[in-house]
């Protein structure tokens, strides 16, 4: 389902929206976190759990993020159980010609709000919220989708959308209507250069957890500082695309910080998005932050093995060559490029040699799901890169997710 009728989206959205008050609440300050954030870094809370935000939350946070694995996680404790009770009854009355996953998909629209309005209306702040993974292959449902979110809240939502062609086709047109986009599922400094480029969303993300535990899962070596050096790489790229191109403004996010050390590691990026936990271990560390000391531009050495038949497809996270560039310079040159699909974008890729968007077959999509998070990497041939296969495994999790939420909504209708 990508698209519904004008009314049955109007009866939707006074379901989901929610009264947030006019009360500004009020935090406490911690001396630790006030002087990070004199690193020039943005804090931000990873997390969906009303509890676990407010356990950690200090007057130094500016944001949260949400996304289909922590949405599952609210979801599946019951505390939307009522709000998908009501849902389904009133689209009962409505809409009651809808198939099964249309009332899925409308009941889920719902709940993905309901959950990012109670953050909003706890912290009066904003929360980027996480499409359904069903539409990352979609323009049509994502432009859809995207706008009905950001009707809801349009003063705190910031819409999450995932790194696919149809993706960066899409937030292409959303950020020309001036819509707050969040482009995540980045693993390299290239898909974040294309997209700032291509598309200049708000902001985009490194999963920099992650990439350290596919080099120590694949026994590639330690696998220390690999997703640091990318996230830290990914930021000169972005400090210097600001510079040459005025109009872009793409700032970075490290996200899947999994440890206090990364926080501090990475002070003075763009932002950070913390999960309770890193940064309840963070606040417990002894502490130097100098503002006017960062790990930016300077070279890091991560724990990779070079002579593993795998480490070869590492180096290319952190570049990005002037032959990419090129690509994008041509890309953004193209006579079609606004009214490009997905599929074409893929073909202009492979007309250039260009490693992005590998088509994966189904079967393919099958075995990246059942390997979960973390690809195999030695069973992937040397066509499919690994910040390619990364987005795709990520996309794959989320989809797993995603589909214990909507499980979840099928047991009451």
């Amino acid at each position: 389902m990508t698209t519904v009728s004008g009314e049955l989206d109007d009866v939707i959205h006074e379901i989901a929206v929610m009264e947030l008050g006019n009360d500004q609440p009020v935090f406490q300050s911690d001396p630790t976190m006030a002087r990070f954030k004199e690193t020039g870094t943005e804090l931000w809370v990873d997390t969906g759990d009303l509890e676990k935000a407010k356990s950690v939350w200090k007057s130094e946070f500016n944001a949260l993020t949400t996304n289909n694995t922590l949405a599952n996680q609210v979801v599946q404790t019951g505390v939307m159980d009522k709000v998908i009770h009501q849902t389904i009854s009133r689209l009962k009355e409505v809409a009651s010609d809808l198939t099964e996953e249309e009332q899925v998909a409308e009941v889920g629209f719902v709940i993905n709000c309901r959950i990012a309005l109670r953050l909003v209306r706890a912290f009066k702040t904003k929360v980027s919220i996480e499409l359904h993974p069903s539409m990352s292959r979609n323009i049509g449902g994502t432009l859809d989708y995207a706008r009905r979110y950001y009707r809801v809240c349009p003063e705190y939502f910031i819409i999450k959308i995932p790194l696919t062609p149809e993706g960066y086709l899409s937030v292409r047109t959303l950020r020309k209507e001036g819509m707050p986009i969040n482009f995540t599922l980045g693993f390299s400094a290239r898909q974040n250069y294309l997209a700032a480029r291509l598309s200049n969303p708000d902001f985009v993300n490194v999963f920099l957890g992650r990439l350290n535990q596919v080099v120590s899962e694949n026994s590639v070596g330690g696998g220390e500082l690999v997703g640091e050096k990318v996230t830290l790489a990914t930021q000169e790229v972005l400090l210097d695309i600001r510079k040459k191109y005025r109009e872009v403004g793409t700032r970075l996010i490290g996200a899947s910080i999994r440890s206090g050390e990364q926080v501090a590691f990475l002070a003075g990026i763009d932002v950070m998005t913390i999960p309770p936990v890193a940064m309840e271990q963070f606040l417990k560390m002894e502490h130097s932050i100098d503002p006017m000391n960062n790990n930016i531009g300077k070279d890091i050495q991560p724990e990779i093995d070079f002579s593993h038949a795998d480490g070869f497809r590492f180096s290319k996270l952190w570049e990005v060559s002037d032959t990419f560039v090129q690509f994008v310079n041509d890309l953004l040159a193209s006579t079609n490029l606004n009214t490009m699909t997905g599929g074409e974008m893929e073909s202009f890729c492979k007309e250039r040699n260009v490693d992005l968007f590998y088509p994966f077959s189904a079967t393919q999509l099958k075995e990246i799901l059942d390997q979960g998070k973390i690809p195999k990497i030695s069973e992937w041939s040397q066509e499919v890169a690994l910040d390619d296969l990364m987005t795709q495994s990520a996309l794959q999790s989320f989809s797993k997710d995603q589909a214990a939420l909507d499980g979840r909504i099928r047991s009451f209708l």
